[in-house]
């Protein structure tokens, strides 16, 4: 790798619960060849990864840093919610030597990265009128937890707001939900939205089904998805009826609240994988079932977002709007 001229660039990183990407980016362009991912486990602390990535780069001189965090972000400090890792600015700016640091979460960053991403990485699952250009959007984060971020494109610059949406109360619209919404109360204590709409909630799911039927199996998420892409498990395809509709239910629900006449854009590993189905399992007539506003919800299209590296264009995406902040 070649690195550009120093202070010509910037460095922007990823950071959850099991992996650690970090690159560096010309403006709102993330360098593909320079974009590098380490395990979590292997390091005591960021500082210690930014590093590594430094000898693996040949050194380091950026004029900026963002990274994007899988937890909240308060004070410019991050509480990682799988990692017990201390990240604020103080220690980002003394690991990178930079000028300007930033510390987003990381739906916030994947709302900064809208706009700035290759049309053939946004796919469309439901159709409606296009927003202006101040429309709300809202991303909604579905994988190895949930989360929602509304994003507002304001005269003064784009403002992502932070969330702990994954952690409100799980809707019940059948005998079904109930029932399960009461496996995943005995099991956790409360059910949370991200105890179904997730990847550790769709095994939960599964398990919930087989507790139904008389016949308890586990399996993992990717299995179950892997059953399902071949047909050969009708519990696998129940299971993700079942996490379809819910998620149809939550995003409608979340849409209500933010009005997001700009699009709703789902992000995530677990998201991108049920791309595919959502559409034969129901999920735009869940999206829609809200009664006398059901042709009201038309308003608001749903896409899937298939670029994995969204996170790192949004965070450098933020930089360059707080380098423009300060001209």
């Amino acid at each position: 790798m070649t690195l550009p001229a120093a202070n010509s660039y910037n460095l922007v990183a990823d950071i959850g619960g099991t992996n650690t990407r970090i690159a560096l980016a010309e403006g709102r362009t993330v360098l593909a060849d320079t974009v590098r991912r380490y395990q979590n486990v292997d390091f005591p602390g960021l500082e210690s990864v930014i590093r590594q990535y430094e000898a693996d780069s040949g050194g380091l001189a950026p004029y900026a840093a963002c990274v994007a965090v899988a937890g909240p972000v308060r004070d410019g400090q991050a509480s990682m919610t799988n990692l017990d890792w201390v990240i604020d600015k103080d220690t980002l700016a003394r690991a990178t030597r930079s000028h300007t640091v930033a510390i987003l979460n990381d739906l916030q960053a994947q709302g900064h990265a809208l706009g700035f991403l290759a049309p053939q990485n946004v796919l469309p699952i439901l159709t409606g009128p296009e927003g202006n250009e101040h429309a709300a959007k809202l991303v909604i984060g579905v994988g190895t937890g949930f989360n929602a971020a509304p994003v507002f494109d304001t005269e003064h610059g784009r403002l992502v707001t932070p969330s702990e949406s994954g952690h409100a109360n799980l809707p019940i619209r059948t005998e079904q939900e109930l029932r399960l919404c009461q496996y995943v109360s005995n099991a956790h204590g409360f059910p949370a939205v991200e105890d179904v709409l997730s990847g550790r909630g769709l095994e939960r799911v599964y398990a919930f089904l087989g507790q139904e039927a008389g016949d308890p199996r586990e399996e993992r998420a990717h299995m179950i998805m892997a059953a399902l892409a071949d047909g050969r498990d009708p519990r696998a395809v129940e299971a993700a009826q079942i996490f379809t509709r819910i998620l149809g239910t939550v995003a409608g629900n979340l849409s209500l609240i933010q009005l997001p006449f700009g699009g709703v854009y789902l992000v995530g590993g677990v998201a991108r994988a049920f791309a595919p189905y959502l559409t034969q399992f129901g999920f735009g007539e869940a999206f829609r079932d809200k009664g006398r506003f059901a042709g009201f919800m038309g308003n608001f299209a749903v896409s899937v977002i298939e670029d994995d590296y969204a996170a790192l264009t949004g965070s450098a995406a933020h930089l360059v709007s707080l380098a423009n902040a300060e001209t």
